[in-house]
């Protein structure tokens, strides 16, 4: 068990509650560049990636999740401050109905843009997607196959919203996740040699017919419109995926992992 200074919060009332629960709204993970991680394999992730998490906060009665104990026992103290607290805390500082046994607060990071740029990029970019599920999913697909980073347009439902990070299931530290304003980011791409990749029912190119061999960003768009008419004029190939059966269309994360998959297919596995 771990040994050591523990704080034991109690009370819904106390600051640090009422600051940890304004987490949960987006003004105030904006105003104070942090955001609240939720479960124990979130946390685990977190804390192996070398997140910079500030707090753990752990339910009293259920005790601290012994999974998260080595890697938060080091020779030189704690990494982060623990707090033990009530079932009530943790319910009032949780966006789930049941509340997690432990939750934490993490500072925001910067993300490598760097990696957009590289030899070979299998970039991810998202336009106006609202969904969070949507959001998380497509973030796991793109860690699943290596891609080198997802950018996150500006309309885009916010990175750190509780449901966004859960639905990442940790590949939110396992590569670049990237928030930036597509009509600045997109036309820089395209002078350093990027492609954009875009899908369309009306395109000629099927997406197993595609090289997607070289630097490509690939543009995702909104779930009911598709992508926005600024960045659909910056698109400079589109890809369609073939379909033998009734269904119209893909959801967005589908389509993003039949596409993603293809592109690791043909770059790792010809």
């Amino acid at each position: 068990m771990i040994n050591g200074p523990v704080q034991h919060i109690a009370s819904q009332q106390n600051p640090k509650v009422k600051e940890w629960a304004a987490l949960l709204e987006k003004k105030q993970r904006d105003r104070t560049g942090r955001f609240i991680l939720e479960g124990v394999h979130l946390i685990q992730e977190a804390l192996i990636s070398g997140a910079p998490v500030e707090t753990v906060v752990y339910d009293t009665e259920r005790g601290l999740p012994a999974e998260l104990e080595p890697l938060l026992r080091s020779e030189d103290g704690y990494p982060c401050t623990l707090v033990e607290a009530s079932a009530a805390v943790m319910s009032k500082c949780t966006g789930t109905d049941t509340p997690p046994p432990v939750f934490g607060i993490v500072l925001k990071a910067e993300a490598d843009t760097a990696q957009l740029y590289g030899p070979n990029a299998l970039v991810v970019v998202l336009d106006g997607l609202r969904d969070p599920g949507n959001v998380g999913t497509i973030i796991r697909s793109a860690d699943a196959v290596g891609a080198s980073a997802v950018v996150i347009g500006k309309g885009s439902v916010d990175l750190y919203n509780p449901k966004t990070v859960r639905s990442t299931m940790g590949s939110l530290f396992h590569l670049p996740v990237i928030e930036a304003d597509l009509a600045q980011l997109l036309p820089e791409g395209r002078e350093r040699g990027i492609r954009l990749v875009g899908t369309s029912l009306q395109a000629e190119q099927s997406c197993f017919s595609y090289d997607w061999n070289g630097p490509a960003w690939l543009l995702l768009g909104n779930e009911s419109n598709g992508l926005s008419a600024e960045v659909s004029a910056l698109v400079d190939e589109s890809v369609l995926i073939p379909m033998r059966g009734k269904a119209e269309s893909l959801n967005v994360a589908m389509a993003a992992t039949v596409l993603l998959h293809e592109a690791m297919r043909q770059r790792y596995y010809r």
